[in-house]
């Protein structure tokens, strides 16, 4: 590619892939709300909120690829998620349509299905389930990026990512965790693909203990080499596990399930 776009670029998954992503373009485009600090080789910086539609335009302008990073990760306000997670998202789909429909990479997320079991395994197919307003923002999301396809042919991989650090950070995540390698490789395959589509690909390396089968995206060719089983000894030496009963060990979504509706200021 020639410009490669990541928003959300000062958050800590994207700090992650501004070090690790120059290879797939000869320029890094880099977007957020936050400080990005000074441009590096090959690299452009651009302060831009995404729920501004004409910045968005012309953050896209010039794109090859997009890596959707950006918006609010957690749960919050209703206001915050609507202006990042709903209309920040229009804005870079409208944005990609008029820039004659640059691939996308959207992060979506677990909490999208997050109120289903650890004991239940299940595939795209599933209904969503999720866990509380940030969760419905990334259904929405993909929503919209499978009406782009059909109605535009804009294609977006969308990648419902468990979790993505450098080790799991709680027993919960040896069974959702992505390691950065895992995450790098799989944006390769997915620019480098002849056709994509649209697909839902569980972000997640290749787990012992996993509720989850990418059997589907097989054709993208994309094999996860990392296993997050390796750090379940120091998790079990450095933190108690949850309680059976906890929300943190009986639901995929974890503690986001407890997640009160945030009031408004």
């Amino acid at each position: 590619m020639k410009r490669l776009l990541i928003t959300g670029a000062a958050g800590g998954l994207g700090s992650a892939m501004r070090a690790r992503l120059s290879g797939q373009a000869e320029i890094l485009r880099l977007s957020d709300i936050a400080d990005l600090g000074a441009a590096g080789p090959n690299e452009e910086v651009v302060t831009c909120d995404l729920g501004d539609a004409e910045a968005v335009m012309k953050l896209v302008e010039g794109c090859d690829g997009i890596l959707h990073l950006g918006g609010v990760s957690v749960e919050d306000k209703f206001s915050k998620i609507l202006n990042a997670n709903l209309l920040g998202l229009f804005n870079l789909y409208e944005a990609a349509r008029a820039h004659g429909h640059p691939r996308i990479i959207f992060a979506s997320s677990n909490h999208v299905v997050g109120f289903y079991r650890q004991d239940q395994h299940i595939d795209v197919k599933a209904p969503m389930k999720p866990d509380g307003l940030y969760g419905v923002s990334k259904c929405f999301g993909e929503a919209l990026a499978s009406m782009y396809f059909d109605k535009f042919g804009q294609e977006t991989a969308i990648v419902r990512i468990g979790s993505c650090f450098e080790k799991p950070l709680n027993h919960r995540m040896l069974s959702g965790w992505m390691s950065y390698d895992d995450f790098v490789s799989l944006v390769g395959c997915v620019f480098r693909a002849p056709m994509l589509g649209c697909p839902i690909i569980w972000g997640i390396s290749d787990n012992d203990s996993k509720w989850w089968d990418n059997s589907h995206a097989s054709y993208l060719g994309w094999r996860p080499k990392d296993n997050a089983e390796r750090f379940r000894a120091e998790l079990d030496a450095t933190q108690e596990r949850p309680a059976p009963t906890s929300a943190m060990a009986v639901y995929q979504g974890g503690k986001f399930v407890k997640d009160p509706i945030f009031p408004e200021d």
